[in-house]
């Protein structure tokens, strides 16, 4: 103890200098918007690259696993490809490679981009993961994130350079617009905060018939999710006192515990759509 008082007292000018610089710091990037972004931006960068290397080292002991996912997820791709490389007509248009049109000329309407995730979190009121991507591969905040197999889980809402901070599906402001894939009926996804792994779809109509084990699916109702995206199966049903309406209790597709390579959805018209939103929205 006496050690440390003597080590305070020798260096007490270039201790209350460092306080100093810590108190001015945090006053400047709390005052001012252009400091603010600026200290948020390096602290994404710093922390990102941190957890990159983290979870570098952890990838290695999860290969076999991971190699069996790819593999699942191969499968479905090559379940699909008689219906991805049908031609066009005049009501539907399929999803086709990175480039912008295939040997038949048919334009691309969405585009799959991979990240590996470098942080996650699953036991917080809110919970973000980051990704090992950003405005380099062209990641933009309002974009749509799934797992492998197609299963949501987020939504970008923070970009630098090199990394995006993703909202998951597990965070109290996340709102997802989905659909029972037997029925037709809609609703939104949101998460209570309590158990992972486990949303709850409200505005349901009691007039559906649902049963445990049905599908939901993204509506695509909105332009961050395409329609037919797995959200999960429902695991409960109950009834809302005094309303019309259930609400459903439903088992996640992707698997917050683990999840670790995504796939981050761009929508070439999505910044058409919503400007073109926000007109209608400042003449109401």
């Amino acid at each position: 103890m006496r050690n440390i008082f003597l080590f305070i007292r020798r260096y007490f000018n270039f201790l209350f200098f460092l306080f100093l610089q810590g108190c001015c710091i945090y006053f400047i990037s709390s005052y001012s918007s252009y400091h603010h972004a600026a200290m948020g931006n390096f602290r994404n960068q710093f922390t990102g690259r941190l957890n990159e290397r983290y979870s570098s080292l952890s990838s290695y002991f999860e290969l076999k696993r991971k190699n069996a996912e790819l593999a699942k997820a191969n499968e479905m791709l090559m379940n699909r490809i008689q219906t991805v490389s049908a031609p066009p007509d005049s009501i539907q248009k399929n999803f086709t490679d990175s480039t912008g049109a295939d040997t038949l000329k048919k334009s691309r309407i969405l585009l799959f981009k991979h990240a590996r995730v470098i942080s996650n979190s699953v036991s917080l009121p809110n919970n973000f993961f980051v990704l090992s991507g950003g405005a380099n591969k062209g990641f933009k905040a309002g974009m749509g994130v799934v797992d492998p197999l197609n299963g949501v889980a987020g939504i970008v809402v923070e970009v630098s350079e090199d990394y995006s901070a993703v909202m998951s599906m597990l965070h109290r402001d996340c709102r997802v617009s989905g659909k029972l894939k037997r029925t037709g009926e809609t609703g939104i996804i949101s998460w209570d905060g309590k158990r992972a792994n486990l949303v709850s779809m409200s505005n349901v109509s009691k007039a559906a018939k649902i049963y445990k084990g049905d599908t939901v699916i993204s509506s695509g109702f909105s332009t961050t999710f395409p329609k037919g995206m797995m959200i999960g199966t429902v695991e409960g049903v109950f009834t809302v006192r005094g309303s019309n309406n259930y609400l459903l209790k439903i088992r996640t597709s992707a698997d917050f515990h683990d999840l670790e390579h995504v796939y981050v959805v761009e929508n070439p018209d999505q910044q058409a759509v919503e400007d073109i939103l926000g007109k209608v929205s400042v003449q109401q």
